[in-house]
């Protein structure tokens, strides 16, 4: 067994060349902290190995990563081109370099969090003026981004102090020292108003994801984060801000929607909505109806051409085909209120056709009062979105029908929330029909299940 070193990209290339020089496998080498074992004979200079141009680039940006397991997996892959696998990064699917693509992947956000998260300080009573950032990398990024800060804050003499390495620009030299704790960083200067001033303008209550937010923003940076200390009250003041919002924003219906939230009143105040365009080409607005104490609310897209012209939901084909579909999962359609995102028809005119055409974002959301006043009237135990449209509409646009249908989730309107297949979209595959109409079916008899563990704790 052979032991090896290495302390960065040029130690480990350098080792690497003379252990494949001399034919060793990487089941035959140990990473650690001593250098070649005295009892094995290697070449003095090792030859020439032809490797592939992009797994040096790869290797040089994986050899930052913290995790030292780094080392053999690198010799292990570059082994593997050089003996026969030279198309190995092409397979995606290895275990090795499927390893090496998450560990760039990993560096790569942790670089562009570094660039997001350092915030200068100016150091008081400095001469000449100076600025100093404390920053805690995931890994050893602070060499390869310190140009980068360089080339952006060039103008003015600042300092990076992370845990690891600092580094340090005095208007003509980049220099590298030892890592600091977070004690030695400058304490809050005026300039932290300014951010927070900066973050307070850009923050939209309306897109808060706090998940989403903490995943971009972590918790850990906030201490060196000055908007992160009025992020508790914008989250406080979100909900009320939204609605100010609503109520301010051209192409809403939230002006329409009355303050009393009783279905009748709702439905009635519907009919004169003009929150957008669609409704000066439908027939007539095409409310949800149902039992007003309905532990179900089932949400589709909008309103198809016999809808619009009954003003009625789900008394079209689809209608038709979810009765059926719904009928044999065991749900009850009397015990369920149906409504939908978009309450107009939208549609294109072709001959004496007319043919559905898809809602647009500005029309989801100007919409979107009209079925959250809905649920919050109802208050259901289960929301069951019907289709993309109604799923993004409470859920967001990341929302995957195709991998998340017939999943349940919390949310805020409901005790849960599930989604499956519309079953227009069912009507419009006649080659698969048989089988998405046996998968809306499944999903189905999976919510109806649900409805029973539902009605069992309430």
């Amino acid at each position: 067994m052979i032991a090896a070193q290495a302390e960065d990209f040029v130690s480990f290339r350098a080792t690497a060349r003379t252990l494949l020089a001399a034919g060793i496998p990487p089941d035959q080498v140990a990473w650690g902290d001593s250098l070649f074992a005295s009892n094995v004979d290697l070449p003095n200079q090792a030859n020439p190995v032809a490797v592939p141009r992009d797994f040096l680039a790869l290797a040089e940006l994986v050899a930052l990563h913290r995790d030292s397991v780094k080392w053999p997996l690198l010799y292990r892959v570059l082994y593997r081109l050089t003996h026969g696998e030279r198309d190995l990064l092409k397979v995606d699917v290895d275990d090795d370099v499927r390893a090496l693509l998450l560990m760039e992947k990993a560096l790569r956000r942790d670089m562009h969090k570094m660039t997001a998260f350092v915030r200068f300080r100016r150091v008081r009573d400095a001469e000449p003026e100076y600025f100093v950032a404390w920053h805690r990398p995931e890994h050893y990024i602070v060499e390869r981004m310190a140009p980068w800060f360089r080339n952006r804050f060039g103008s003015f003499r600042w300092s990076i102090l992370t845990p690891d390495k600092s580094a340090h620009w005095d208007l003509e030299n980049l220099t590298f020292g030892p890592g600091v704790p977070r004690s030695d960083a400058p304490d809050e200067d005026a300039l932290e108003d300014l951010w927070r001033d900066y973050y307070r303008s850009i923050f939209n209550p309306a897109r808060v994801k706090f998940k989403a937010m903490k995943a971009e923003m972590p918790v850990r940076h906030w201490a060196t984060l000055p908007e992160t200390q009025i992020i508790p009250s914008l989250l406080l003041e979100a909900e009320g801000r939204v609605l100010k919002m609503a109520k301010e924003q051209k192409g809403s219906a939230a002006a329409y929607v009355p303050d009393v939230r009783e279905l009748a009143m709702l439905q009635a105040a519907a009919r004169g909505c003009k929150g957008c365009d669609l409704y000066a080409h439908a027939t007539q607005v095409v409310f949800g109806e149902g039992p007003s104490d309905a532990a179900v609310v089932m949400v589709g897209e909008q309103p198809g051409d016999e809808e619009d012209q009954k003003g009625h939901p789900f008394v079209g084909p689809a209608g038709r085909l979810l009765n059926k579909a719904m009928n044999e999962a065991g749900l009850d359609r009397e015990k369920i209120y149906v409504t939908n995102a978009v309450k107009h028809f939208k549609f294109i005119e072709r001959g004496k056709r007319r043919i559905h055409a898809k809602a647009t974002g500005i029309e989801i959301s100007a919409c979107r009062p009209w079925l959250e006043a809905e649920l919050m009237t109802l208050q259901p135990q289960l929301v069951v979105c019907l289709g993309a449209t109604a799923a993004q509409s409470l859920m967001g646009r990341d929302f995957r029908i195709t991998t998340e249908r017939a999943k349940f989730f919390p949310h805020r309107w409901a005790k849960e929330l599930v989604a499956t297949i519309h079953p227009s979209a069912v009507l419009r595959m006649p080659e698969r029909f048989d089988e998405e109409y046996a998968l809306l079916v499944r999903d189905l008899t999976i919510i109806a299940e649900r409805v029973k563990e539902l009605e069992k704790t309430s």
